[in-house]
């Protein structure tokens, strides 16, 4: 009885170690990284919420102000540089960085509750613009289709 106890503890503690190597080797922290679906919110924003202008698009204080934000509210889910986590998907990818400014806003304000995205409605709106502010500068200087 004691060998058979044994080995399952080898088998669980080997299978344990495998699992978290595929992990690392995969490269994404978090473990739907390639799945389209997670972006689909952002094609429900509607038309009126994707026309806002961001009133701070050419403000350079709000992307330093954005990235402090996100440091404190969207980090934790998302990862330190956005590239996703256990939680979150990336915000690197290009469904996220040729979105609309206004459809990031709407999505940042109603959230996406069902795949445990937050509401962040009670965030002050220009705090929510500077987080949008901050994500799209992610993907400055980057190639975009």
């Amino acid at each position: 009885m004691k060998a058979v106890s044994a080995a399952l503890v080898v088998t669980a503690a080997l299978l344990y170690t495998s699992l978290v190597l595929a992990e690392r080797q995969t490269g994404s922290p978090y473990k739907h990284q390639n799945d389209p679906s997670l972006y689909d919110e952002l094609a429900k924003a509607p038309e009126k919420a994707r026309a806002k202008p961001n009133p701070f698009e050419k403000d350079s204080d709000a992307i330093s102000a954005g990235a402090n934000l996100f440091d404190q509210h969207c980090a934790e889910c998302h990862g330190d540089d956005a590239r996703g986590a256990k939680k979150g998907p990336s915000l690197l990818v290009d469904q996220v960085q040729n979105a609309e400014p206004g459809a990031l806003f709407w999505l940042l304000t109603n959230g996406v509750v069902r795949r445990g995205m937050p509401v962040w409605s009670k965030l002050p709106e220009p705090q929510r613009w500077q987080l949008v502010s901050y994500i799209k500068s992610l993907g400055a200087g980057r190639r975009k289709p």
